[in-house]
């Protein structure tokens, strides 16, 4: 509780009303906070729980800011960190994250190849039957994510994957309405989860890890947050 505080404590003091058009090597300064669960510069050595957040689109970093400031997704200390922070400082954070270099390491265990297999159709085809998109429909065909809102999916863990699909199936964690990722969890089935989430996981990480520049087709599905 106390390391809580004296993140939360720093995070505050340095929002200063000049802090949203702060240069990014001063943000560097201003979110050591950050830094003491997603690791220096958004890169987190431990995947599970505190998710590696650099190179990711400012969009999306912005969106999942705000999402958790306002209550729609649910986590404690994130919750409080981001309690009294502007759009404005929150968009500042985001453009912070998303200029640094991506983390290009995932942990991956033993899985079947028939699990994979499983997880590969249902990443690159979907089930047209369940009307259930394919998730390289939305993030990009190499899952890099696409700007300026749509996440990478290459490089995070299994673990972390499968929390989030979880909790979106489960109803704990929302994102602005329309809310797609909910559509699609509630989809799945529990072993498909983890299925889709071992393959992803499985895949080799590319030398250049940005998402792509934009949208080229409608998605499959009205998603909240994305342009």
């Amino acid at each position: 509780m106390r390391h809580i505080g004296i993140c939360l404590g720093l995070l505050l003091a340095l929002a200063t009303p000049s802090s949203p058009g702060a240069e990014l090597a001063d943000m560097e300064r201003r979110l050591q906070a950050c830094a003491a669960c997603h690791g220096e510069e958004g890169r987190s050595a431990e995947e599970t729980y505190a998710p590696s957040i650099a190179g990711k689109p400012a969009g999306y970093l912005h969106q999942q800011l705000k999402n958790f400031r306002d209550g729609r997704r649910q986590q404690r200390v994130m919750q409080q960190m981001l309690a009294y922070l502007s759009d404005d400082y929150l968009e500042a954070m985001a453009a912070y994250y998303a200029a640094q270099r991506p983390a290009v390491a995932a942990r991956q265990g033993a899985v079947s190849p028939a699990m994979l297999e499983r997880g590969r159709r249902l990443v690159e085809e979907g089930d047209p039957a369940r009307d259930l998109p394919a998730c390289v429909a939305c993030h990009g065909e190499r899952l890099l994510g696409v700007a300026p809102a749509i996440p990478g999916l290459i490089a995070l863990s299994a673990d972390y994957l499968a929390a989030q699909l979880g909790a979106w199936r489960a109803g704990s964690r929302k994102a602005a309405p329309p809310d797609c990722m909910a559509a699609v969890a509630g989809r799945l089935e529990r072993d498909e989860i983890a299925a889709v989430t071992a393959w992803i996981a499985s895949r080799p990480v590319p030398e250049k890890h940005a998402p792509a520049p934009g949208l080229t087709h409608e998605l499959p599905l009205p998603c909240g947050g994305v342009p």
